[in-house]
């Protein structure tokens, strides 16, 4: 039986322009490659800066709020207090109170149109600013039990102010210099109403 002979087809090679446009792609393909890989690793890199210049950006206005912020309200000392009010008398609108030095005695007095009080007691300043007095109020017509009343103190953006405790609203006690509405001005250098006090105390006493 005879062989049968299959004819193969030769094998031939791409044309060479083929051939050329092939390796172009593939070093098209490379270079983009790496051009990737290098923008994705400086991403890596410029991600922490951006993200450190953000933060600074974004604390610049902190810091400058921070800096037009307002103090905060300080305490005066007890001793800072004793000089405000020993030996000074306190002028109210219908009466006034004297604060001794040495003993820290307290006498005060308020006269009304058909009635005058008398108190007597001690006055004390605390470390956290406050001055209070314990005082026994009488009249001609009462004897009252023996009371505090504390004035609570701050020095907020060099002003002294003040309040009557425990819900008083604040006010300018003392600045520097002195403003025309500082209670401070209320204060005289000694006993000043010494006599007033002792013609109310005799009043009082004698019709009792």
């Amino acid at each position: 039986m005879p062989t049968l002979i299959v004819p193969i087809a030769p094998t031939r090679s791409p044309p060479h322009g083929v051939d050329r446009l092939r390796r172009r792609e593939r070093r098209r393909s490379a270079r983009f490659t790496l051009l990737l890989f290098v923008l994705a690793l400086c991403g890596q890199v410029a991600l922490p800066g951006t993200s450190h210049a953000a933060a600074a950006k974004d604390s610049a206005p902190a810091k400058a709020d921070s800096a037009l912020a307002p103090i905060a309200a300080t305490v005066p000392t007890a001793y800072e207090l004793q000089l405000l009010y020993a030996d000074r008398t306190w002028i109210w609108e219908n009466g006034a109170a004297y604060f001794a030095k040495g003993n820290r005695r307290l006498e005060a007095w308020t006269s009304g149109q058909d009635s005058a009080s008398v108190a007597e007691g001690r006055w004390l300043v605390t470390k956290d600013g406050k001055m209070c007095m314990d005082v026994a109020w009488r009249s001609n017509s009462y004897k009252g039990k023996q009371r505090r009343t504390c004035y609570s103190h701050r020095i907020k953006d060099g002003t002294i102010e003040q309040r009557k405790d425990p819900h008083g609203e604040w006010y300018s006690f003392k600045r520097t210099p002195e403003g025309p509405s500082d209670e401070y001005r209320k204060f005289e250098s000694g006993d000043t109403k010494a006599a007033r006090f002792e013609e109310a105390r005799k009043l009082i006493d004698s019709k009792n």
